[in-house]
């Protein structure tokens, strides 16, 4: 089903509303899925609607306010106050770009938040804002270590972010086989999942959504992505997450945010990022493959398609359920 932009806004904000989040938070979370959608990123947008109202619906007492309660020098930390990280993430990013105009450079960690979206989102902001941003986050234990069958890390997503001109150089990589957004699409749509991407909960390797759910996830890359969701996770915990997530909560957000004119030689860093980013596209590409691209190219020629469309498609089953979450 096609839904201009603002019929999709209107419908998720309503559904957010109505299960309990404020307003102004509900608007900045379907900003960001709006946003995934028109990147073509299906699974972190609207359908992670639903998956927000569950959570609302468990929680027992109103969060409490984003505080920044430690800020030295060029490092802060904030409690999101049991706020959605959608929200969170936001406030942190900002707090790393306001520190690193003052110091160059900015550590920034949250915790006591959960559900934190696309991490590209919140680099993208500090790219163009003219800063070099990495943003990790541990999130909720669903991916087994290499070789195991035990859930002991998160989907654990990491992102970098370079000004360019025109729009900045985005990369933002999931440490596991299949996302955890995925693995519930597929079962809103009743869809097995790929092969070899997760084990049930007897360490059999499962096609079916429910089944992975309640098993394990796959890490991404085998050995080296394992490597890699472990550096995230103690990341994760460094920011003030338990060493495991074993509910929604407590996830551990890691920002490291600087200004590349401090740093490059001469200056000029962006239009530097640019070139190389020509001299990328340019090169030739292998056999049956079009053209080259840049990693985020992808995402933001989507981005300018759906815009200039003013339409998203979002799939006829999760249009009923958040139909059905208005109400």
């Amino acid at each position: 089903m096609k839904l201009t932009i603002e019929q999709a806004s209107q419908l998720a904000v309503a559904a957010l509303c109505r299960h309990g989040l404020p307003r102004d938070h509900a608007r900045q979370v379907t900003d960001h899925l709006i946003d995934s959608a028109l990147c073509g990123h299906e699974f972190s947008s609207l359908p992670r609607v639903l998956a927000i109202v569950r959570e609302l619906r468990t929680k027992a007492s109103a969060p409490s306010p984003i505080q920044v309660v430690r800020e030295d020098g060029c490092f802060a930390h904030i409690d999101g106050g049991d706020n959605i990280g959608y929200v969170v993430s936001v406030v942190a990013v900002d707090k790393a770009i306001e520190i690193a105009r003052r110091h160059g450079v900015a550590v920034v960690t949250a915790a006591n938040t959960w559900f934190s979206g696309r991490c590209a989102y919140y680099v993208e902001r500090a790219a163009r804002a003219g800063f070099v941003a990495l943003h990790t986050t541990n999130t909720t234990a669903r991916v087994a270590p290499f070789c195991g069958a035990e859930r002991i890390m998160g989907t654990n997503p990491f992102a970098l972010a370079f000004p360019c001109a025109p729009d900045p150089v985005v990369i933002d990589i999931g440490t596991s086989a299949i996302a955890w957004g995925e693995v519930v699409l597929a079962q809103a749509r009743g869809q097995p999942l790929p092969a070899d991407v997760a084990v049930d909960a007897l360490g059999n390797m499962t096609r079916d959504p429910q089944a992975a759910l309640d098993g394990a996830f796959m890490p991404w890359g085998a050995q080296r992505g394992s490597a890699l969701s472990i550096a995230v996770q103690l990341l994760g915990i460094l920011a003030g997450s338990a060493p495991v997530v074993a509910g929604t909560g407590g996830y551990g957000l890691f920002f490291v945010v600087f200004d590349p004119d401090r740093i490059a030689p001469g200056g000029g860093f962006p239009a530097k990022a640019a070139e190389f980013r020509h001299i990328v596209t340019a090169s030739r590409a292998l056999p049956g493959h079009a053209r080259m691209r840049m990693p985020g190219d992808g995402s933001q020629s989507h981005r300018q398609k759906s815009l200039s469309a003013g339409v998203i498609t979002v799939d006829d089953k999760v249009y009923a359920h958040l139909v059905d979450l208005t109400r």
